[in-house]
C-alpha cells in the first residue's frame, strides 16, 4: 500500500493532474497567506511581550504560550460560530471559503509566532537596545536592529508558523467544508480519501504534503546557513 502511495504521488505530480495541482495551489495560497498574517500580528506582539514592561504582561505571555497548544478544532469551532449565518459576521458570507480558512489558520499560528518571537528576543543581549540608544539610534531604529540581530531565530519562528497551518486539518475542514475546487486542501483531501477507503490516494496526498514541507524547510535552512556564514567573524 505504501509503495502504491509512492507511485501514485509521483504520478499525480509528474502527469500534471489538474485537480491535484489545484489542491496544491490552494494549500500553498491559504497556508502562506495565513503565515504572513500571523507574522504581521505575532512578531509585534512577541516583541512587546519580550521588551515591554506593563501590567498584564505575564498574563499575555502565558496566554501566548498556552495558545501554542491550542487545538485547531477549537479554533475552527470559534470561527464557525463567528461566520455562521446567524453569527456576528455571518452577513459577510465567508463560511466555507478560502478566506475563512485563512482566518482560522491565522488564529492558530499567531500565538505560536508571538510566543516564539518573545522567546527569541529574550535571548538577545539585554544591553543591546541600551547600546543602540547610546549610539544615538531612535527607538524604532533600535528595534529594527534588534529584529535584524535575531533574524535567524525569527526565520525558525516563520517556519514553525507555516508548519502549524499547512499540516492542520480540523479547522480547515470545519470552516472550509472540503468543497471540491473551492476549499479542498491536501490535508482534507487525504482525510476524504481515507474515509472512502482510497488509502493509496490518501498516502499520495500525504507524501505530496511532506514534499512541500520539506521544500519549504530546505529553503529556510539554506537561508539560515547563508546568514550564519555571512555573520560569522
Amino acid at each position: 500500500m505504501l509503495l502504491d502511495g509512492l507511485l501514485q504521488a509521483a504520478r499525480l505530480l509528474l502527469t500534471g493532474d489538474g485537480d491535484t495541482w489545484s489542491i496544491i495551489a490552494l494549500t500553498l495560497r491559504v497556508s502562506l497567506t495565513a503565515t504572513a498574517l500571523a507574522l504581521l500580528l505575532g512578531v509585534p506582539l512577541g516583541t512587546a511581550l519580550a521588551l515591554g514592561r506593563f501590567r498584564g504582561r505575564r498574563v499575555l505571555l502565558t496566554a501566548a504560550n498556552t495558545g501554542m497548544g491550542l487545538p485547531p478544532v477549537v479554533v475552527g469551532l470559534f470561527v464557525t460560530v463567528l461566520l455562521w449565518r446567524s453569527g456576528p459576521l455571518g452577513a459577510f458570507g465567508l463560511l466555507y471559503t478560502p478566506t475563512a480558512m485563512v482566518v482560522a489558520q491565522t488564529l492558530i499560528a499567531a500565538p505560536i509566532v508571538a510566543a516564539l518571537t518573545a522567546a527569541a528576543l529574550q535571548q538577545v543581549d539585554p544591553n543591546f537596545l541600551l547600546q543602540m540608544r547610546a549610539l544615538g539610534a531612535t527607538r524604532a531604529w533600535a528595534l529594527r536592529a534588534l529584529l535584524a540581530e535575531a533574524r535567524l531565530p525569527l526565520l525558525a519562528v516563520a517556519l514553525a508558523g507555516f508548519g502549524a497551518v499547512v499540516s492542520e486539518v480540523g479547522a480547515a475542514q470545519m470552516v472550509g467544508g472540503n468543497i471540491q475546487d473551492e476549499t479542498r486542501v491536501l490535508t482534507t483531501a487525504a482525510v476524504l480519501a481515507t474515509s472512502r477507503g482510497q488509502f493509496a490516494l490518501a498516502i499520495a496526498f500525504g507524501l505530496v504534503l511532506l514534499a512541500i514541507a520539506f521544500a519549504i524547510n530546505l529553503l529556510v535552512t539554506l537561508a539560515q546557513q547563508h546568514e550564519a556564514r555571512s555573520s560569522a567573524p
